[in-house]
């Protein structure tokens, strides 16, 4: 239940049945109840009054006091009070708290999922890493955002399918093959010396070259080049992808698909992906032959004044008509991007999400305008951008990788951090802002690190229980009498203020998804940490707010019910990071 959503229906009613003369239709789709900034003013606000003054005629002050009238008349509402020029706010009462949190017992870990995506199909792509290598940090922060979103959209309700494209068509793998041969040679004993510029010289390809001699022995120097160059492609992205997936699964992270992009060049039955989508853009008029302008500012010296085969993407609204076939007759890379999009909205998603690193903001128009010309307003596709991340220990800056030679590889950092942490500190901050991660921040026992503070929150509602076992032997904590508890015992302010930030859970769930940011979870956990573990030391001060109480049994009850709940949000939260919510912290 989305109690905010329901507020809105509610006054959206109110609204209805007041006596209102409007010329223009009530623009009530408008309203928005949400947190007020300041506790103090309240449980819930809403702008109702002042998006609807004008299309009403009335004066905001005065249309509010009429709609917190009706509102006062709700037992759910102990007061509901004007404020600045037109807000209202509401401060519910007890029983609506104590209601509510037994609506988050029995909802359980389905509490704050959404009806938001049924039958929506979604596809999100995310890492597609070259495979010429191990994964380094910087590709681990698009892991983990495209992961987690994929996660949150899930939980509201859309079917997802995680998707990584391989980009095995370049001529990246050509560098790849050339690189593995030299390994291969080496493993046969050969001197290989330095490895040429251009050339990729990390250690992590010995283990390629080691198992080729195994399958071949000697026998790829004697083959062909051009059948020798085909096996080393194949064996290497192989290979590759492999170390991938493994350095992937260290992250939790598992795609249900892998997309050759090498596919949409073969030929079957003499015809391509490409050449098929080329062929039905050119009917819909968004291929043509014709000549492109020089660049603005100093024109490249392979720029080349002649007719070519382009994509009309300004026609919807790109800064440019795209190149679709190189001089020597081979397609581009925008190409495939084209027949890529194409391949998945013929697959049926009605939503497409690239999640993409910084130095793609110039594809961004272009996707956008390859969606428009193929879906038009079937489908619609999105772009998230992950900044760039620093490495730090204990603040000074990490740069090398022993294995890799130039970079942090993403299985060292999940090596020495865990996966918990790398997961929630990579949404710890928005995607598009840079991000510091500092190996020892991300380590220490304390409020300063997020994934401790939230985690540890999770291990303090399961302590609680144990300690109840031991000093109130007797005493009922299964599910079944929680859900009996009575639960009007919680009168505490510190007590309200823990059910109303759990309440607020399905909204952040809702907001999150349709936004696309997967980090608002990260921040909602641990706001709601922080409120149990303030309560809790409050707890230190009075014993009287203490969650066990000897002397009371059914107040204990009542207290171990809502840490159950709480426990339930913080799990289902952490279950959307990626992160695990453990029992005890040690």
């Amino acid at each position: 239940m989305n109690l905010f959503a329901d507020f809105e229906d509610r006054i959206a009613k109110i609204v209805a049945g007041l006596d209102i003369a409007s010329e223009a239709p009530l623009a009530l789709d408008r309203i928005v109840v949400e947190p007020p900034r300041d506790p103090a003013h309240g449980d819930l606000a809403t702008n109702a009054a002042l998006v609807l003054a004008k299309s009403a005629g009335i004066n905001p002050r005065e249309l509010a006091g009429r709609i917190a009238g009706k509102l006062g008349e709700d037992n759910t509402v102990e007061n509901a009070e004007i404020a600045g020029p037109g807000f209202i706010n509401l401060r519910l009462s007890k029983t609506f708290w104590a209601d509510h949190l037994g609506v988050i017992l029995a909802a359980g870990s389905e509490y704050g999922r959404t009806g938001l995506g049924t039958g929506k199909h979604v596809n999100v792509e995310y890492v597609s890493a070259n495979p010429t290598g191990p994964m380094h940090v910087g590709h681990c922060r698009g892991a983990v955002v495209g992961d987690s979103l994929a996660n949150l959209l899930e939980f509201a309700g859309y079917e997802v399918t995680r998707e990584y494209v391989i980009n095995d068509a370049g001529v990246q793998i050509d560098v790849l093959a050339r690189s593995v041969e030299l390994r291969y040679r080496e493993a046969l004993g050969e001197e290989i010396g330095e490895i040429p510029a251009g050339l990729y010289p990390g250690e992590y390809l010995k283990p390629v070259g080691a198992a080729l001699v195994e399958e071949f022995g000697d026998n790829l120097t004697k083959v062909d080049e051009p059948v020798r160059m085909e096996i080393l492609r194949t064996r290497s992205v192989d290979a590759m992808m492999e170390l991938i997936r493994q350095n992937l699964s260290a992250l939790n992270v598992n795609h249900e698909v892998f997309f050759s992009e090498r596919t949409l060049h073969e030929k079957r039955n003499g015809v391509s992906e490409i050449d098929r989508m080329l062929d039905e853009m050119r009917v819909k008029g968004f291929v043509y032959e014709g000549r492109l302008p020089p660049p603005k500012g100093e024109v490249p010296e392979d720029w080349e004044d002649r007719e070519q085969t382009l994509f009309k993407s300004t026609e919807v609204g790109d800064d440019m008509d795209r190149p679709l076939v190189k001089s020597d007759g081979s397609y581009t890379y925008f190409a495939a991007d084209v027949a890529y999009f194409k391949n998945k909205f013929d697959r049926g998603f009605d939503r497409m999400v690239y999640v993409l690193g910084a130095d793609h903001g110039g594809y961004v128009k272009r996707l956008k305008a390859v969606a428009k010309a193929i879906a038009g307003d079937e489908s619609v596709l999105d772009v998230l951008l992950c900044q760039l991340v620093k490495l730090y220990r204990g603040g000074e800056p990490v740069r090398m990788s022993k294995r890799s030679g130039d970079f942090v590889t993403l299985r060292e950092v999940v090596d020495e951090v865990g996966t918990d942490a790398v997961r929630f500190m990579m949404l710890y901050r928005k995607p598009e802002a840079p991000l510091d991660f500092d190996f020892a921040k991300v380590t220490e026992q304390s409020k300063d690190n997020p994934v401790f503070y939230v985690q540890y929150a999770h291990a303090r509602t399961k302590s609680v229980f144990r300690q109840a076992a031991e000093e109130m032997a007797g005493l009922d904590t299964s599910d079944e009498a929680l859900a009996q508890a009575d639960l009007s015992l919680l009168a505490d302010e510190g007590e309200i203020a823990l059910v109303a930030k759990m309440a607020e859970f399905p909204r952040m769930v809702e907001q999150a998804a349709r936004a696309d940011e997967p980090h608002r979870v990260a921040f909602y956990l641990y706001e709601l940490a922080s409120e149990l573990h303030q309560h809790w030391s409050r707890g230190k001060e009075k014993p009287e707010l203490r969650f066990i109480n000897q002397d009371n049994a059914n107040l204990t009850l009542a207290r171990l019910a809502m840490l159950k709940g709480l426990s339930s949000v913080l799990s289902s939260g952490l279950a959307i990071v990626g992160a695990s919510a453990p029992d005890e912290m040690r």
